[in-house]
């Protein structure tokens, strides 16, 4: 079945059966450290109209409270309960598993990944410390690894070089049960507002081709988080709506968990891609930026009667935008 565009009757619908609405921040709430227009309004409405907020990344660069003070440090109040990242899901996942104390964690990429697993009590290294470690390949050249390293997280590491590489696959191939964990598989993402960047899954193929092994990816697709979510919150996923920028991390995610979805057009997918005979992944809605959802609350409420009264025979540009003719409109006022 193929996605319809957000319009006014079944934003209602949506609206009415959602008691939670779970966003993607990457090309949903910001681009790089700019924030998308429309988006406090946006989410300010939400609030007011009794909707949960949930921000589910699964970029790991950073942790959950350093999250929560770029929210602050572009004007939204996000605590840091309603922030699930792909570096508090790895070590969440450590943490289930009962990964033993006296084992370590070697990290590919930021402090994000680093910080979450101190804070659950596990001992990590490698990170950014390791950005300017540098490999001479001569012929006796050779790496030492710890041997008490037990698990190897994988995220989005600007800083990825050789060393890392090597010293994340002797760890993976030569300590006997070590873990391979993948925050994430993105092939890109918006790091910058003006271009989009190699993501996590670049650093996690490398990996999978010096190992020959497949990781756990504990970020979006992947249902693991959403685990914590149902728990946390207490919504059924019936009553969850996806909103993200990506198809097949975002969206599958919503549609693997039994989530509503909402692709919003404003990141790395295109509605050409979305409707490319090739795509299989369909979201139930798709529309251009969240800040839609504000529009579309006030057409619903009636507080736009009157322009469209006005406007009752005219072409509509806004009507247009949302799928609908003005015919159509009618019926809905």
């Amino acid at each position: 079945m193929s996605s319809q565009p957000l319009s006014p009757s079944n934003f209602k619908d949506l609206f009415d059966s959602v008691e939670a609405f779970l966003f993607d921040c990457d090309g949903v709430i910001w681009k790089g450290d700019e924030l998308i227009q429309g988006v406090p309004k946006t989410l300010q409405m939400l609030r007011s109209k009794g909707k949960k907020l949930v921000f589910v990344t699964n970029n790991s660069w950073k942790s959950r409270s350093q999250y929560a003070q770029k929210f602050q440090s572009l004007g939204i109040s996000v605590s840091q309960d309603e922030i699930f990242s792909s570096s508090f899901a790895a070590a969440m996942y450590l943490k289930a598993k009962d990964f033993p104390s006296q084992n370590k964690v070697y990290v590919i990429g930021g402090e994000g990944i680093l910080e979450e697993l101190q804070l659950a009590g596990i001992t990590a290294f490698g990170g950014p410390e390791d950005a300017n470690k540098t490999i001479d390949l001569k012929q006796n050249c050779f790496v030492e690894h710890d041997k008490s390293v037990g698990a190897v997280v994988v995220g989005i590491d600007p800083n990825i070089n050789y060393y890392k590489l090597q010293y994340g696959t002797l760890c993976i191939r030569e300590n006997p049960g070590c873990l391979f964990i993948a925050t994430n598989r993105d092939a890109v993402g918006h790091m910058t507002a003006l271009q989009e960047w190699p993501g996590a899954g670049c650093m996690v193929a490398a990996i999978c081709g010096s190992t020959q092994k497949e990781p756990v990816v504990v970020g979006k697709p992947s249902t693991f988080m959403m685990e914590f979510l149902l728990k946390k919150f207490n919504v059924s996923c019936s009553k969850m709506c996806m909103v993200g920028d990506r198809l097949d991390t975002d969206i599958l995610f919503g549609q693997n968990a039994g989530c509503k979805t909402l692709l919003v057009l404003s990141g790395v997918t295109t509605q050409s891609a979305l409707q490319d005979p090739s795509n299989n992944i369909q979201p139930d809605y798709y529309t251009n930026t969240i800040s839609d959802m504000v529009d579309l609350s006030k057409l619903i409420s009636g507080s736009l009667l009157h322009h469209f009264v006005v406007r009752w025979f005219a072409p509509s540009i806004k009507l247009k935008r949302y799928g609908c003719s003005p015919l159509r409109s009618r019926t809905i006022l």
